[in-house]
């Protein structure tokens, strides 16, 4: 789980059943995060609520800050836990790119270095 993890409700009370929801959701993404990136991986989730024409509109928008890169996801819809989830969708989809290009240099290097030993 990520440990540093903080939740903001912006016009919206945030209760312990989402709080807790949002966390077991988000906070499983650290694995695919190299595990050099651990411990300094931080997130931030903001949760909004507002109206738009007669309309209850939820918007979670979730900021991963890693070493190299920020990933910055936002998604609306009428139910709160929905819009968690497309939001863990699009990070899994965006972790996995970034650990595919910062971990290429240590696939290349275990390559060389199984190339000179043989």
């Amino acid at each position: 789980m990520i440990a540093k993890l903080e939740i903001t409700g912006i016009h919206t009370t945030v209760d312990e059943a989402l709080e807790k929801y949002a966390r077991r959701k988000i906070g499983q993404l650290d694995k695919y995060v190299s595990r050099h990136a651990r411990p300094s991986l931080h997130v931030e989730i903001k949760l909004k609520e507002g109206k738009a024409k007669d309309k209850r509109r939820c918007l979670c928008e979730v900021v991963l800050f890693l070493p190299h890169e920020t990933l910055t996801t936002s998604e609306a819809t009428v139910n709160m836990y929905a819009a968690i989830d497309i939001v863990e969708a699009k990070l899994k989809q965006q972790l996995k790119k970034y650990k595919e290009l910062h971990n290429a240099t240590k696939l290349h290097r275990r390559l060389i270095s199984h190339t000179r030993r043989s």
